[in-house]
């Protein structure tokens, strides 16, 4: 069935997306036809819910929210790697400014609501964890994936659920397969020196901890607008209204993503983490094919995964959340009349993808998660590692930028 929507430039061009967002990955202008599939996929969603309910009310609530992440990314055309690569290749930091609404509305959402430690009856709390050389290697690591994969942990599992082609298939698998390795490695990483972790909240009280991340956020708008306005002599403006038969404006996607995430917290008592999942899938597929035992590996006897690795996948909260992107996607997709492309990738790609997700699994693994969890939901949490994640992050996506050439990859 043709699309009536406008081609995938004119959509993104109207919202001031073009070249940043999911068109810099591959996303945009993607999915699967026909809407009577996406009302099927929403019945769908629902009698998951319906049965996670019986379980437990709350974990049929983080697959919802699963599935709306993964539909608010598709549709505002979200993509990390798509931002930085934008950055680096054209000067383009509308990606960058997205990220800082995001990240405003994020600590001012969290911070009050850590402060108290209990919203109900649901104990909170942030991710805040320790800076050293893992986090500084494992971030780095992590960039330069996101430019040989296409995406990043979001990007992934949005690209396989939005049917954009099989060479993200291959950057999801070695995503699982690298991030498994880190598992195994574990007991050499884990000994790299790392200050404790910080929390700005313990440090500089509430209040301080909130008006220095808004502090951190205008500098992060102040240095995109600078670099854009050197490179390119005009700032291109963030677009607040939504285009005739267009998708999201990027605000719209910034401030569902601030909004999901802290529900995510409200919910879990934890904020939202996606590549927590990754080596627990990989363990037990090994585990299932009586390839390793994963269960004696140190990183699952550590007391804090213990629990995850014994209850079956479909009741972990990560798993759930990461399985219901994959579906919001796919209802984006199907929503916006958009055929799927499941071509082969050449040779060149196919390796890029393969070397590229192997670098994101080890490096969110070793750096206590993507831009999500390390990034995000760790700035969000007034952690100094969300602070400092993005620095190597940004290095790494611009020597994964210089290398995408030799795989036939466009350094756009």
């Amino acid at each position: 069935m043709g699309s009536i929507l406008p081609s995938p430039k004119k959509s993104l061009a109207g919202t001031g997306l073009a070249g940043t967002g999911l068109a810099g990955t591959g996303l945009a202008g993607t999915g699967l036809a026909g809407s009577g599939l996406a009302w099927a996929g929403l019945a769908g969603a629902g009698l998951v819910a319906l049965a996670l309910a019986r379980v437990d009310g709350r974990t049929s609530l983080l697959w919802l929210a699963g599935c709306a992440l993964g539909y608010a990314v598709v549709c505002a055309s979200v993509s990390f790697a798509g931002a930085f690569r934008a950055l680096f290749a054209e000067g383009r930091g509308v990606g960058l400014r997205m990220q800082a609404i995001m990240l405003g509305l994020g600590a001012s959402l969290f911070l009050p609501a850590l402060a108290l430690g209990t919203i109900g009856d649901q104990p909170l709390r942030g991710f805040v964890f320790p800076v050293g050389l893992a986090l500084a290697l494992g971030a780095f690591l992590f960039g330069v994936g996101m430019q040989l994969g296409g995406g990043c942990a979001s990007g992934a599992l949005c690209a396989v659920g939005g049917g954009q082609g099989l060479r993200m298939w291959a950057t999801l698998i070695a995503f699982v397969g690298g991030a498994t390795f880190a598992a195994y490695d574990v007991e050499r990483w884990s000994q790299w020196p790392a200050l404790p972790p910080i929390s700005l909240p313990d440090r500089l009280g509430t209040p301080g901890a909130w008006l220095a991340s808004l502090g951190a956020v205008a500098l992060l708008w102040a240095a995109s607008v600078l670099v854009e306005r050197r490179r390119r002599g005009e700032v291109e403006p963030l677009v607040w209204r939504r285009a005739p038969g267009g998708g999201w404006p990027l605000v719209w996607g910034a401030v569902a993503l601030a909004l999901l995430n802290f529900a995510t917290l409200l919910i879990a008592g934890r904020p939202w983490a996606i590549t927590a999942a990754f080596p627990l899938w990989g363990s037990k597929a090994l585990e299932a094919l009586t390839l390793a035992d994963p269960a004696f590996w140190p990183f699952w006897e550590d007391p804090t995964r213990t629990e995850a690795f014994l209850r079956p996948v479909w009741l972990d909260r990560t798993s759930l959340m990461d399985a219901g992107m994959i579906l919001g996607a796919a209802l984006a997709a199907l929503s916006r009349g958009r055929p799927a492309d499941f071509s082969l990738p050449a040779l060149r790609p196919l390796a890029a993808a393969v070397l590229g997700g192997g670098l994101l699994g080890y490096g969110a693994t070793i750096g206590s998660g993507c831009n999500i969890s390390a990034y995000f939901s760790g700035f969000s949490s007034g952690s100094l590692h969300g602070w400092v994640w993005i620095f190597p992050a940004l290095a790494g996506n611009w020597l994964g930028l210089r290398l995408r050439p030799a795989f036939g990859l466009s350094e756009k």
